[in-house]
């Protein structure tokens, strides 16, 4: 296993993490035993860097990592998230980014995760009416209370990004990163490199499609939220399938499956990136993992950048833009 350093003079990770949100949530029926065997199989290979959020299920993911990790604790690199409020509408979200909020959703977490501390604790989203400064200083209080170990944020500007590691010392932020995601390049990932925060790319493999096998939406699951994301619709699915077999093109000059290049391709971005593809089956993490055995060179990460521009259609509607 490979690994790199979470902010400056952070703590060191697997290169790559496992994004846990699909075991619960989000994408048709799951497979429980499958799930937990593949976070055993991920502890076992090096892989430590699990993901998951209270948000998910809700909560029933915190709750299955928990049951999962419980008697490897010590093995994996935890970390959840707080901020995205879920009602009984699937649909239905509010973003609570408030002090208050921050405390009692942690406390909720290491409950239902069954651990005393998390090795990094994100605000998966913020209320652009919530000074990112009041948020960030309640995280603080939950590091001097020995609950959270570091501090991370997702989908944030880069201002809100300065603002925060000027409060506090911010480790990672996560934000949609991918071949095919790139928006982030002109002000985020700079902004990020200067300040000494790692970026933990989610969806690396474009929510499936980078993988290679999905050839539209009929197989999915009639709940799966893909059926109502932008770049699974119609002409922009067209569009995206015509760049995927130019990926998938690329993947086999170089002997690699299309989920490995697109991988490696971010891997190669920077030692500060670390790809947190969502996995739910042990094939798929063995798959995955190949990719950090490939060592792309300079040349080769312009020719695969060129190839494989900005997909059609817009980013799935999941609240990132509140920072936009």
């Amino acid at each position: 296993m490979q690994y790199r350093r979470l902010g400056r003079g952070g703590p060191t990770v697997s290169a790559m993490g496992l994004g846990c949100m699909g075991m619960s949530d989000f994408y048709g029926p799951a497979d429980e035993t499958e799930s937990i065997a593949t976070i055993h199989r991920a502890l076992d290979t090096g892989l430590t860097f699990l993901d998951t959020a209270d948000m998910y299920g809700p909560y029933t993911n915190e709750e299955l990592v928990g049951r999962a990790i419980a008697a490897r604790r010590d093995k994996a690199f935890l970390a959840s998230k707080f901020g995205v409020v879920r009602s009984g509408d699937r649909r239905a979200r509010r973003v609570d980014s408030t002090p208050a909020y921050a405390k009692k959703a942690c406390t909720d977490s290491l409950r239902r995760l069954g651990v005393d501390h998390l090795d990094l604790y994100y605000l998966h989203r913020r209320n652009p009416a919530v000074p990112i400064e009041d948020t960030v200083g309640a995280m603080s209080e939950l590091v001097a209370e020995g609950k959270v170990r570091h501090i991370g944020l997702s989908e944030v500007s880069a201002d809100t990004l300065r603002r925060a590691c000027a409060t506090a010392p911010i480790a990672a932020l996560q934000s949609e990163y991918s071949l095919w995601t790139r928006g982030l390049e002109r002000e985020i990932l700079p902004a990020a490199r200067e300040l000494g925060v790692a970026l933990v790319a989610y969806s690396p493999l474009g929510r499936g499609l980078l993988a290679g096998t999905m050839a539209g939406v009929d197989a999915l699951a009639s709940d799966d939220i893909r059926r109502d994301q932008p770049r699974f619709r119609a002409e922009n699915l067209t569009a995206n399938l015509r760049l995927v077999q130019r990926l998938r093109a690329l993947a086999h000059h170089l002997g690699c499956t299309p989920a490995q290049l697109a991988l490696a391709w971010l891997l190669a971005q920077s030692d500060s990136v670390i790809p947190l593809p969502g996995i739910r089956r042990r094939t798929h993490l063995d798959e995955n993992t190949g990719a950090l055995a490939i060592t792309l060179s300079a040349e080769q990460t312009r020719l695969i950048t060129d190839a494989i521009p900005a997909a059609a259609g817009d980013r799935a509607p999941d609240l990132s833009r509140l920072e936009r």
